[in-house]
Formats: structure tokens, sequence, C-alpha cells
């Protein structure tokens, strides 16, 4: 596995590596991440991940420098998995100069997590933008719990041509349901053992049997601070007709100092 820093010398590693699968991470790697890397590896020849927290995408106050970074485990991992590439640019190397330059996504970027995170997916599409251009892959891999930075870096690619499939990886979850993330090693053991409440309430809505606003009322009554639960339609996140089909629930609230997203097709 080679492990590279500077962009140079990325795209000369490429230019030998064949048709390339790629997974962009932040890092902090878990079971959910290495279950996308499995799923590129049946997309391309060899595998590249990267590995870069990307101040772009977090707010003032978020938790940009307390995000963890645990580079030699995930490399560990990566290497367990036959990564071909691991892609580890500092921030100097990904933005040179103030990226001024920025990927504006279309105004369902300013609902559900824009809403409670303004300018959020500008910093990711434009990320994802610049990622894209320096693997040049054949495929990417995003999983479904981030349900809107699929849709919206689905539609980015869409609409400006790029040259690389987009691969949806299914969400990975703990044997209780929560959703694997990064951010739940933030949880105390009494917020971890609450945690799965989340996804318990999107399947409730899923079947039918209680509303967004019961479930929203469902978790402040459980102690969470809740930001939204929805319905959308798959396709693009808008409000679906009665009669629509192919929907999504998504969710995201915060369990003490910790925010979890999640989301249930149906």
């Amino acid at each position: 596995m080679r492990i590279l820093s500077d962009i140079a010398s990325l795209r000369a590693a490429l230019r030998s590596a064949g048709p390339v699968a790629f997974v962009p991470t932040m890092g902090n790697l878990h079971q959910g991440h290495l279950s996308l890397v499995r799923l590129a590896r049946r997309h391309g020849g060899a595998v590249a991940v990267s590995i870069f927290v990307n101040r772009l995408q977090f707010l003032p106050g978020e938790d940009f420098e307390r995000y963890p970074r645990t580079f030699e485990r995930d490399c560990a991992m990566l290497q367990a998995e036959g990564v071909e590439l691991v892609f580890a640019p500092d921030e100097g190397t990904l933005y040179p100069e103030p990226q001024t330059y920025m990927v504006r996504p279309p105004p369902i970027a300013n609902e559900l997590e824009g809403l409670f995170r303004p300018g959020f997916f500008h910093g990711v599409a434009t990320v994802v933008l610049k990622l894209l251009n320096c693997v040049q892959p054949v495929a990417a891999v995003f999983g479904k719990k981030d349900y809107q930075q699929l849709t919206i870096v689905r539609g980015m690619v869409r609409q400006l041509d790029l040259p690389v499939e987009i691969i949806a990886g299914e969400t990975a979850r703990e044997p209780d349901g929560l959703a694997m993330s990064s951010r739940n090693s933030y949880l105390s053991a009494a917020e971890r053992a609450e945690a799965p409440r989340l996804y318990r309430l999107l399947l409730e809505v899923k079947a039918g049997r209680i509303s967004g606003e019961k479930a929203l009322a469902a978790l402040a009554a459980a102690g969470w601070k809740p930001d939204y639960v929805e319905i959308r339609r798959r396709q693009d996140l808008a409000p679906p007709q009665a009669t629509e089909r192919e929907l999504v629930v998504l969710g995201a609230a915060r369990l003490g100092t910790t925010r979890l997203i999640d989301s249930v097709e149906f």
C-alpha cells in the first residue's frame, strides 16, 4: 500500500494503477468505512482511499479541532483490506491558497442538514470535486447514512459531466441498530445506550405508525435536541406527493453534545 501526501506523487502512482475506485473519508475509520472499501473493490482494479479532515465543511464552533484523527490505525486497517493507495494531503496541499472558488449546490442544500448547518454542503461539494479531480477514479463510493450528501454529490457529478460512477453503500449498523459513525466515540456510556432510539423512530415513521412530528416529540421527551425527522423523495429529496413511492425518512438530533444523523429508505 502506498501512502501519498502530494498531488503530483498521487497522479504519478495513478498512471500505473489502472482503473481506480475511490472512497473519500475523514479518517477515524470503522467497519462502515471498510464496507465501502469492499464495495469499491468490486468497481475498480485498484482502490484508493483519501484521509482528509475538511475544514470547509465545519461551521464555527463545531468539532474540527477535536475531530478524531487516528492516522496510523486507519492505515493499518486499510492495509489489511488490501487498499493500494492512500491519499493523505495536509491543508496546504489541498488548499495552497484561500479557496475562493466554491461549488454552489442546489437549493436542497439549504434544507434538512443545510438548514441547521448553513454552508455545510458548499464545503462538502467543493472538497469532493477537488478530490475527484485529484484521483480521477472510474467510480467513487459514498455511504447512505449521509443521504443528503450522497444526493448532492450524485447531482454534481451528473450536471458537471464528471466521468465517474457514484456508488451508494448501505448504512453499516451496530448490532442494536445504531448507524456507525466516527462521532459515536463522543457518546458517554449512557448516551450510547440511548442512541439507537433515533433509528427505531425512523423505522416507526417508515412503517407509518408515527409521523415525523411525533418522532421529534419522542426524541425531545427522551432528552434529545431534535433537528428534523422528515420523509422525502429518494431521487432529489423533494417533499413527496401522496402517491409517490421510492421514499426515504431522514433524521438528525443532538444527544448530549453529539449530533447524530440517520436515514432509512422505503
